[in-house]
Parts: structure tokens; sequence; C-alpha cells
């Protein structure tokens, strides 16, 4: 008998994604029900090749039954429902930032920090990190198991699909429009500047240090994830691609890597594919990597300023491995390490 779930926040980029890939893996799910808000109550998504789910009302949803839950609705979202879900006896693995920073709820990676997932019995709730945070710390772990890493530099080229399908249909209209000689004002509800033909140095709101919250969400995640000591930091920029994020990453290390080292350490891990030959077309972009599964790596090169410093450059689809992936593969290793 298979487990009994609920997709939260079915209807979007996150929750479509989620459905997509449980159908996909061989996930012991007997009973799958999708849930949204009020106003998607009716409308029907696809579950698998031949499967069609209708929406659930989250306002009306009764979890009393229900085993595990895979949320993505939002933060404010899920700080009201969550705590409806486990005390009906469910547990929880949300893709928001509400539960991310809690000290009793995991941060979880599975590449990285299996052994995280035990404390889900604090609070039944398992957090997903930050989509930019999860391709960055499964190509820098086998790194820093390698050499230890002192200091990470990072800029993000994170693409619109993050913020959801309005942020992809604001990118498709502005370019429609710059050809249409139609001014780009006109299609902007997301971003504080047209996205079309434009790179944004702004994800999320401003802090008072003058960092994004999403620079921050990264800082912080890491050092939680993968090692406090890390030094880090970020600066994460919007860019015109539907989906995908890529990153240029600086590594100082203190103890002594070489390219060939990192490049064989990269290799034998998990979740990681390295493309990286020093040749025209030699390395994988955002457009590539768009549907696919694991963590790309190119550009393994040496930091001649440092001297124990790398460059990489770091592409995933942000709502497989960034977000839907992740997610199931924490309850694939929840059900098969604990339950």
């Amino acid at each position: 008998m298979g487990y009994k779930y609920a997709v939260v926040g079915a209807t979007g980029n996150v929750g479509r994604e989620i459905l997509q890939i449980l159908a996909e893996h061989d996930v012991a799910a007997g009973d799958v029900s999708a849930v949204a808000s009020a106003r998607s109550v009716g409308a029907e998504v696809s579950y698998g090749e031949d499967d069609v789910l209708e929406i659930f009302d989250l306002a009306k949803f009764d979890f009393e039954g229900t085993d595990i839950v895979l949320s993505s609705p939002g933060a404010k979202v899920s700080a009201e429902y969550v705590p409806r879900a486990t005390s009906a006896g469910a547990i929880v693995i949300d893709n928001t930032s509400h539960f991310r920073m809690d000290p009793d709820i995991p941060l979880v990676v599975p590449e990285v920090n299996p052994e995280a997932i035990a404390e889900f019995r604090n609070r039944n709730v398992i957090a997903n990190p930050n989509c930019s945070t999860i391709q960055l710390v499964v190509a820098l772990k086998p790194l820093h198991d390698l050499a230890r890493i002192r200091r990470v530099v990072v800029s993000t080229y994170q693409s619109v699909s993050g913020p959801g399908k309005s942020a992809m249909d604001e990118l498709f209209n502005q370019t429609k429009g710059v050809y249409m000689n139609e001014p780009g004002h006109k299609f902007q509800e997301n971003f504080s500047k047209q996205i079309a033909f434009n790179a944004i140095p702004q994800i999320d709101a401003f802090m008072e240090d003058g960092s994004t919250k999403e620079e921050w969400k990264m800082m912080v995640e890491t050092k939680k994830i993968l090692d406090p000591e890390i030094r880090m930091t970020a600066t994460c920029v919007r860019v015109p691609v539907f989906i995908g994020h890529a990153e240029s990453v600086n590594i100082e290390f203190e103890n002594s890597i070489t390219t060939e080292e990192a490049r064989e350490a990269l290799r034998v891990a998990e979740g990681v594919v390295v493309v990286d030959h020093r040749a025209d077309e030699g390395y994988v972009t955002q457009v590539e990597c768009a549907g696919e599964d694991p963590v790309y790596v190119s550009r393994i090169r040496d930091d001649m300023t440092l001297e124990n410093g790398l460059n990489l450059w770091i592409v995933a689809d942000n709502l497989r491995k960034g977000a839907a992936l992740n997610t199931v593969q924490i309850d694939e290793t929840l059900i098969r390490e604990h339950l």
C-alpha cells in the first residue's frame, strides 16, 4: 500500500513539475491530491502521461489521513496551512522560504546533507532550499570534502521562471513588444525594470546592508547546509531566460587543489555532470539544461590571484533540481531511510 500525498500549489510552475516528477519516479504514491487556492478550484492538472487531477481548495482541504505533503504555494500561505497539515499527522516538505532558517527544521539537499532529514521529527517539516543555493551546494560539496572551502564569491544569472508563470509571460510579452514598438512598461508587473533584452541586479527586496534578500538567502542557507565557517558573498541577477539558472563561482580553499583533482571529484559526485572542454561549445548553458535533472559544471580553471583558488560555471534547471526534483528526492530519502 502506497503513501497518500497532497501536492500544494499544484497549479504553479513548481507544483506542476512536482506532479510530473512524482509520476516519473518510482515513488510509493498510493493516492495523490492536487491542492491550490480557491481561484483554481475546478481546474485540472496533469499527473504523468495519462492521468489528470482535479484541484482541491486549500482553505477547505482536510489533511486527515494524508501522509506526505509536497508544498510550494508561497511563504505566507505555507506559514498558515503547514501547521494545520502537521497537526493532522502529515509530514510536510516545504519549498517556500518560510521554514528554511528555523533552527528546529532541517534544510536539505540529499546529495549534500541527507543525514539532516532525521530532524524532521522535531516539527514534521523539512525545508527545501532556495533554487540558486541548491545547485551551488551540490557542486561545492565534493570540493569542500577534498580541500575545505574558505570563501565563495558567486554571481548568479537567474531565469524568470522562478517567480512564476506571470513572470515568464512578462518576458514573452515584453520581447514581442520590442519588435512591435510597444513600451516595455506596458507589460511590466513582476520586475522593477524591463526584463526583455536586459539584466536586473535585484532579486527580492533590498536589506539594510545593500544586499538583496536573495543574496542573503544564498549565504545563510549555504552555511546551514554545508558549513557555517564558509565565508560567502553573492550578487544575484535576473536575466531574460525562461528556464535555468547559471552561476559564476570563485572559490578559495584552505588546502591545495588542482583543476584535475577538482574535475575528478566533481565527475564522480552524485547529481553532478562535468562538461568542460576548452573549446567552442565545450560548456553547458541555461538553454541546454532546461528539462534536465543534473547540476552541470563547466569552465573549471585556476584563479591565478589566489594560492588555492578555482573558478567554475554552474547551470541547472531551477524548476527541477532547483525545486521540484530536490523535493521529490527528499521524499524518496525520507521514505527509504526513516519511514
